[in-house]
C-alpha cells in the first residue's frame, strides 16, 4: 500500500462519526457529590458516591461504579481533563465580556 493511500485511509477513518445511544432508564444521570478511585494490576474501578446529608457518622451512598481496563481510564482522564479546560476557557471569557 502506498504511503497516499495508507493516508486516505487514515483520515477516512478520523472522519467516521460514532453514536452514542443512552438508554431511557439511564437519561435523567445519577447525581454524585463524592468519587473513590481504585487501582489494580488489571483494572480501574471508579465509585461515584452520595454524601447522605444529616448521618452521623459521614456516611457515602454509592450510587454507580464504573470498571475500565487502564488504557479506557487513561483515554477517560484526558477527555473529562479537556473537557473541564474548555469549560473554563469559555467561562473566563465571558467574565472578560461582562468587564469590557
Amino acid at each position: 500500500m502506498t504511503e497516499e493511500n495508507q493516508n486516505n485511509q487514515t483520515q477516512k477513518q478520523q472522519q467516521q462519526q460514532v453514536q452514542i445511544k443512552v438508554p431511557e432508564n439511564l437519561r435523567s444521570g445519577v447525581y454524585s457529590n463524592a468519587v473513590s478511585v481504585n487501582v489494580n494490576q488489571n483494572e480501574v474501578i471508579i465509585d461515584m458516591g452520595y454524601i447522605l446529608p444529616n448521618i452521623s457518622p459521614t456516611t457515602i451512598e454509592v450510587v454507580s461504579r464504573i470498571n475500565m481496563n487502564h488504557r479506557t481510564a487513561e483515554s477517560f482522564m484526558r477527555i473529562l481533563q479537556n473537557a473541564l479546560l474548555d469549560f473554563r476557557n469559555k467561562q473566563a471569557q465571558l467574565r472578560e465580556k461582562k468587564q469590557a
